[in-house]
């Protein structure tokens, strides 16, 4: 072979190597470059985006958001599903305002409302792991159950709180960033650091990824899936105690809303739904890509009707986007 073509070879090779780090680039950070994109073009076409106080209040909007989802990533990534987050997350507020008003004491109030999404997110996962129901069916059915705990705790009226200081919980300012913003950026953190740098993380992917190859290779499986149950149900519980916090009450319902936001940051972000798959950074992005689109929206007084339409297509295109991609790999 003479060395013109040697060269020729290099070159080809070195291109090829090249291109599939750029695809490598796209696939995997993509998420990050279109909150990026978004983020810029909201900059420059609308008034107002880039302001302090508006950012300030986005990252407020979607910290409650952020508490739950952050840690419902490990349950999706460990292969499971917990629907049950947006009933823990309403009936937690009111287990936590009854505390409150029982005891007079905010830190009461915060492990009562806490310790309700401990309790049950352990019930979840003992339904899911050891009663072998399937996660979607079981969380679900628990939903309606966390549901009708909070009309029954609440005598079906509206709680509110005896304690003025317990405002500050979530409304406190502290270097301008409200306090529940404060305690999202700490549960994300922890959240991350459990599973990008822990072994426990790393049980958690294998699980996801292949449970019968996980549990072969000497992995609790059924330990890995509950500990991601209740981590979630604590999360959640977390999260409906700040809401208390935030709102100044406590209401009874069925909604199911709160749930839906934090799978659409988890997916919109590129966790695979299918599990052994994604990050807790991806939902971040995620979760801040649909904020960003919301203010963008709602500053440029957008149709709410035409948002949720908007919001559905983007929330497609994503799980879309997943599929295809596990596809490619698979026969690729």
């Amino acid at each position: 072979m003479t060395d013109v073509s040697a060269s020729k070879l290099a070159a080809v090779s070195m291109f090829d190597a090249g291109t599939r780090r750029v695809r490598v680039l796209l696939t995997r950070y993509g998420i990050l470059w279109v909150t990026i994109a978004l983020f810029g073009i909201l900059g420059v076409t609308t008034d107002g985006f880039l302001r302090g106080a508006n950012l300030r209040n986005v990252l407020d909007q979607q910290s409650l958001i952020l508490i739950a989802a952050s840690f419902a990533t490990l349950t999706i990534i460990g292969g499971g599903f917990d629907i049950s987050q947006a009933a823990v997350f309403v009936t937690s507020a009111i287990v936590a305002i009854q505390a409150l008003n029982a005891s007079h004491s905010i830190l009461i109030g915060v492990l009562a409302g806490v310790g309700f999404g401990v309790g049950a997110g352990v019930f979840n996962a003992v339904v899911v792991a050891y009663a072998r129901i399937g996660s979607f069916i079981a969380t679900l059915a628990t939903s309606f159950i966390w549901f009708g705990a909070g009309f029954l705790i609440s005598d079906r009226s509206i709680l509110r709180p005896e304690t003025r200081a317990w405002s500050d919980l979530a409304r406190e300012r502290i270097f301008g960033l409200t306090a529940a913003t404060w305690f999202s950026i700490a549960v994300v953190g922890l959240a991350w650091l459990v599973l990008s740098r822990t072994k426990f993380g790393r049980y958690v992917y294998a699980t996801g990824g292949n449970a019968e190859a996980a549990l072969l290779s000497g992995v609790n499986t059924r330990l890995i899936t509950s500990a991601t149950f209740v981590m979630s149900g604590a999360a959640a519980g977390l999260a409906g105690t700040l809401n208390a916090a935030r709102s100044g009450s406590a209401l009874p319902s069925d909604d199911f809303s709160f749930v839906f936001a934090v799978i659409a940051a988890i997916v919109v972000g590129g966790t695979s739904i299918a599990g052994g798959e994604g990050a807790v950074w991806r939902t971040v992005l995620g979760a801040l890509f649909i904020a960003f689109m919301v203010n963008g929206f709602n500053i440029h007084q957008v149709d709410p009707i035409w948002q949720r339409v908007i919001q559905g297509v983007v929330i497609l295109v994503a799980v879309g986007l997943d599929a295809w991609a596990r596809r490619a790999r698979t026969t690729g």
